[in-house]
């Protein structure tokens, strides 16, 4: 855990690792800050956020929060770059989001 995210790096069930709660999270909770470097490329870690002028910019991530999976029901979600809970999460689940319209097929 960095910066007081609740979050670890583990091996994950979904694809290679994944993000986990060391602790309870509250629905509603924000979790953290998506950080990272400015990208104007699409990478493994990039996170694409709408800015206020309705352009997108890349987040090359260098937290734990990297490390998220997607899912079609997930229980975290993205305001810009900061992370809240969707429901209440127990230790060592994994959290997951849905990355998009283009993984609408994958569960």
């Amino acid at each position: 855990m960095q910066d007081g995210i609740p979050v670890e790096e583990r091996p994950s069930p979904i694809h290679g690792n994944g993000a986990f709660a060391t602790r309870p999270i509250s629905a509603g909770e924000r979790i953290g800050e998506y950080t990272g470097s400015p990208s104007d490329e699409d990478g493994t870690h990039v996170l694409w956020v709408e800015g206020v002028d309705g352009a997108y910019r890349g987040i090359d991530g260098d937290n734990e929060l990297r490390w998220l999976n997607h899912s079609s029901s997930p229980n975290v979600e993205f305001d810009g770059p900061e992370l809240f809970a969707l429901v209440d999460i127990e230790p060592d689940t994994e959290l997951c989001f849905h990355y998009g319209e283009e993984w609408e097929h994958v569960d």
